[in-house]
């Protein structure tokens, strides 16, 4: 073992120490009797600690360094920029939203299916200590004029009010019982109870929803767009982007509607897959039967593809029922050790208002050829520390999913002209994201104006274009990293093609991908340069 990776080793320790429920899903003991210690003085020597860290690496010279020790390296820069930066910006303090990629719905929903073991009544006990200290950061937020979104609060205390109606499920063992009914649902009506008292009143309303109306909003928002993207590129150069890259739809929903509508018009289109009731699902189970065949169909397909196929398929299984029904499908990770396989979760909780033909776009996105093969692929290469194997880059991790929609065509899996239809959608979903993201954050957009957006250049129904509004204005730069990913990937492609011309073999295109693990989008494009050059 070299000096830079015993570095990483110790990075990854500190992260499944900061992050103990996350251990616990990937299956590491040791963490499963505990919480986030969400303190302003847990926080700072959790920073302090992570940057003496990448200090250190920083000062190991790379002459001498293998390829791997040198990525390894830049690894460790970067995952400890991008938790500074989540540090720094302060968003625990000010941000509250019923979203599952937020503090409170995000632990609620963990506790709802982490892996059950002895602790976990002692990890139940913890969850008041954990409520009130997030409390406690939002009173210094609102000290600072870090200031919660009104409506996002409403929602947030409704939300909380579905957990005390079903709380319930958190009783996963008769030894949680006592702990539940008397900490647990007590502490959930006392955070649902500030909120309403505390941050409510204070709250922005929707003219004033993005982060340029916060103190420092701009800077705040550049960082996370960096952090989240993995690039340099502006607020301005992103909102472009997404304006080209939905102008260029429009002319493929037109060639696609003819077939399915027969309509060359694209409002016309947008209402036909919004309105059509023959386009929704009838029952759960359906939905669940649907993506566990697409899911199949690819995994038959694959070796075509890829050289590295997971070891174990991608379980599909439907949200547990505590998971609202504004929670998208997701994919989650299986147990470091291939005890407890990937699973493709699917939200079930409304079928009448969820249409069939994003079923396959979704499934190759969360599953397969998508998160599960990437995930899969990096937590199976064992010459690689943890850290580069279960490391978080958004750009990477989502470029590599949305790809996979499109990699997915080109591989046969879409039955018809209806679900490449859903294809479309997706894409129109994550290009508009560019533009509604920084027009809100960068721009000064209203709530409405993002929604007016969407409804005109795509076809998501309108609950569905709420619901994506309110996930960018509760997690400012997170949706930019998807579509940004994709294009850096199909770019170097392109460039591998054509460089490589009848030497071009796309198996050995998705390994030099996907087999170094998780990096940003920089990285990547070296490593695909040196693969190229080696060819």
């Amino acid at each position: 073992m070299s000096a830079v990776t015993d570095l990483a080793d110790a990075f990854f320790e500190l992260i499944l120490d900061r992050f103990p429920i996350g251990a616990s899903f990937m299956g590491v003991p040791g963490h499963d009797d505990r919480l986030t210690d969400f303190g302003k003085a847990a926080e700072q020597r959790f920073h302090a600690a992570v940057r003496a860290l990448a200090e250190r690496a920083e000062a190991v010279p790379d002459e001498g360094l293998t390829q791997s020790d040198r990525i390894t390296k830049r690894i460790i820069a970067h995952q400890a920029e991008a938790l500074s930066r989540q540090i720094e910006g302060r968003a625990l303090e000010f941000t509250v939203s019923p979203l599952f990629l937020t503090a409170v719905p995000g632990l609620l929903m963990s506790l709802g299916d982490v892996p059950l073991t002895d602790d976990f009544p002692a990890r139940l006990a913890m969850l008041p200590s954990a409520l009130e200290t997030i409390a406690d950061r939002h009173r210094a937020g609102l000290a600072d004029g870090l200031t919660p979104v009104a409506h996002l609060v409403e929602q947030t205390i409704a939300h909380l009010d579905g957990h005390l109606a079903t709380v319930d499920t958190f009783i996963r063992s008769e030894e949680c019982r006592p702990v539940v009914l008397e900490k647990v649902a007590p502490a959930i009506a006392a955070y649902r109870d500030f909120l309403a008292a505390e941050m409510l009143p204070r709250g922005r309303d929707a003219e004033h929803a993005g982060l340029c109306w916060l103190p420092d909003g701009d800077a705040r928002y550049a960082a996370a767009a960096r952090e989240h993207t993995t690039t340099a590129l502006t607020p301005d150069e992103l909102h472009q982007i997404g304006l080209d890259v939905i102008a260029g739809l429009a002319r493929d929903y037109v060639e696609l509607g003819r077939s399915v509508f027969d309509s060359d018009d694209l409002q016309e289109i947008f209402r036909r897959l919004r309105d059509d009731p023959s386009l929704r699902w009838s029952n759960a189970e359906e939905m669940v039967a649907a993506a566990e065949v697409a899911v199949r169909r690819a995994e038959a397909a694959a070796p075509a593809w890829f050289r590295t196929l997971p070891d174990s398929p991608c379980t599909v299984a439907p949200y547990p029922p505590s998971v609202p029904a504004s929670t998208p499908p997701a994919y989650r990770h299986g147990t470091l050790d291939g005890s407890r396989p990937g699973t493709y979760y699917v939200n079930t909780a409304v079928p009448a208002e969820s249409v069939r033909y994003k079923n396959e776009v979704t499934s190759f996105h969360e599953a397969v050829p998508g998160h599960h093969f990437e995930v899969t692929n990096a937590e199976s290469r064992s010459e690689l520390p943890m850290l580069r194997r279960t490391g978080s880059v958004t750009a990477y991790r989502e470029g590599w999913a949305l790809y996979s929609e499109r990699l997915a065509d080109e591989m046969g899996l879409y039955t018809d002209d209806l679900a490449r239809l859903g294809m479309l959608m997706m894409d129109s979903t994550r290009a508009g994201r560019l533009v509604a993201d920084t027009g809100l954050h960068a721009k000064g957009w209203s709530r409405q104006q993002a929604i007016d957006y969407l409804l005109a250049n795509t076809p998501m129904a309108r609950h569905h274009v709420v619901s994506e509004v309110d996930r960018y204005i509760a997690a400012p730069g997170q949706a930019l990293a998807y579509m940004v990913g994709r294009l850096e990937i199909q770019r170097l492609r392109r460039v591998a093609e054509a460089h490589l011309g009848d030497r071009f073999d796309i198996r050995d295109f998705h390994e030099a991908v996907l087999g170094e693990g998780p990096v940003p989008l920089s990285v990547l494009a070296e490593l695909i340069t040196e693969w190229m050059e080696s060819a």
